[in-house]
């Protein structure tokens, strides 16, 4: 599921440090890494597998906002007749990291690199994650090369996947492309990314897929106290971000034609998404015609207006229930991934994610028509267990945040009465519900008589709590 993120443009306020700390806590938040594991980490840095293959002579770049350095990704591209060659190049972790030990046990224990606004906790550690492995300008680094050959509609067409040498160019920022790219100064293998970018968001839109543009939340201060802004995604972030799911795409395929695999999966969603996400939508003001689909909404909705952003936010919603499913042999039943109309693997952020190291090694294998490697193949039924496992905790990380910020913008305001509109209603209980503040976008728990769902009301808010990272309204 896509996450909200919450970041503190003049950094922490005081008044949350002890909640970030409380949900770390509650949640078992890994701390620093173990000395055995840093040790290691320092000793694989030294003696990388590398291989032979060499593809330094392509000019990578990598995008990323402009304080990463756990660079996953380095992406040319070049025309090729009609239509467009693909090359992008991901961080090749397992050239340092061998199954069993100790870096790959800690990484198994963590599953994922969470986020919050005071600090990152990584899945590797930095000495690779950052440095050794991270696809660093002017550094020749190990990577799984991904060559996607793409036709003049945005189709992938064929796709080859091997170990190869690279070495990025330049570290590049999503602003400073977007500004030379509307400029017109950005080199070629950009202007192909914007070109390949938007045919494959009209591939997307014609199958009915929903990529979520989802917006940061941005939380500034003023002379009025704190406010609450999403940061809407740049066009470029957009475009980067379909290179990722073509590379996605081409791994599922990978998989499926060979027997083996790890996908990320997601079944239908239920009509009571519909109705709740439409209650929204209403809350916020925006009109959701009754014969237009999740997809035909979704795509309509612009990140720069703040309703809109607000939406998106809510409509992540959508990407509950995904998982991942490992087979080895016959497909599963249910391949796809419903809000992408495709089936779809993770495997391009190995730094931060650890089932792509596992799709990783079954593509490079398979497009070599070698065998997976054992080790692989052992732990296939651990993996979805250690990714679901990891989801749930960064998930409740990510809702913990958003909502001690929630409680924290409205703290001083308890008392007071807002416009907002009921989205959800207990179905055992309809003097229990949720409520989304109109002006403000905040959610949060709602009781009186039979609610409303759906319907504009007047609320007071009776409790707001950091500590507790709880909203209370009533009816008023």
């Amino acid at each position: 599921m896509p996450l909200q993120r919450v970041r503190f443009v003049e950094g922490v306020p005081e008044v949350f440090r002890a909640s970030l700390q409380d949900i770390r806590r509650e949640l078992e938040v890994p701390a620093e890494f173990p000395p055995e594991v840093t040790a290691a980490a320092l000793e694989a840095a030294k003696h990388p597998r590398l291989p032979e293959l060499d593809r330094t002579a392509i000019e990578f770049v990598t995008i990323d906002p402009p304080d990463s350095m756990d660079l996953d990704q380095a992406l040319h591209i070049e025309r090729a007749g009609d239509g467009y060659t693909v090359h992008y190049a991901i961080a090749d972790v397992a050239a340092f990291v061998q199954a069993g030990d100790p870096i790959d046990q800690e990484a198994r224990r963590r599953g994922e690199t969470l986020y919050a606004p005071d600090k990152r906790t990584p899945l590797h550690p930095p000495e690779l994650s950052e440095a050794a492995a991270s696809l660093l300008p002017d550094q020749v680094r190990p990577t799984v090369l991904w060559t996607i050959t793409v036709d003049a509609a945005g189709e992938g067409t064929d796709v080859r996947c091997e170990r190869a040498l690279v070495k990025s160019r330049a570290k590049l920022n999503y602003a400073a492309v977007q500004k030379d790219l509307d400029a017109g100064t950005a080199p070629e293998s950009l202007q192909l990314l914007r070109e390949v970018g938007k045919l494959r968001e009209q591939r997307e839109l014609d199958r009915g897929g929903v990529n979520l543009p989802i917006p940061d939340q941005e939380v500034v201060t003023s002379n009025h106290g704190w406010g609450l802004e999403f940061r809407a995604p740049l066009p470029v972030e957009g475009w980067n971000a379909q290179i990722s799911l073509l590379t996605g795409m081409a791994a599922a395929s990978l998989m499926t034609q060979g027997g083996i695999g790890v996908l990320r999966t997601l079944p239908e969603s239920h009509d009571d998404l519909r109705r709740k996400l439409g209650s929204t939508a209403k809350a916020l003001g925006i009109d959701w015609p009754e014969d237009a689909t999740y997809a035909e909404f979704i795509h309509g909705l612009d990140p720069k207006v703040p309703a809109h952003a607000a939406m998106l936010a809510a409509c992540t919603v959508l990407f509950r229930g995904a998982g991942y499913t490992a087979f080895d042999g016959s497909v599963p039943d249910q391949p796809e991934h419903a809000a992408m109309k495709s089936t779809y693997a993770h495997v391009t952020a190995p730094l931060r994610r650890l089932v792509d190291r596992w799709a990783s090694e079954i593509c490079v294998a398979l497009s070599a028509g070698a065998e997976v490697p054992a080790w692989v193949r052992e732990s296939m039924d651990e993996i979805p267990k250690i990714m679901d496992e990891a989801g749930r905790r960064a998930n409740a990380y990510e809702r913990s945040i958003v909502s001690m910020v929630e409680a924290g913008l409205v703290a001083d305001q308890v008392g007071a009465e807002f416009d907002g509109v009921i989205t959800d209603v207990d179905q055992k209980d309809t003097g229990r519900g949720i409520v989304v503040l109109t002006k403000h976008a905040i959610e949060g728990r709602v009781t009186g008589q039979s609610l409303p769902l759906g319907q504009q009301v007047r609320v007071k808010l009776v409790e707001a709590d950091i500590a507790k990272r709880t909203v209370a309204f009533e009816l008023s």
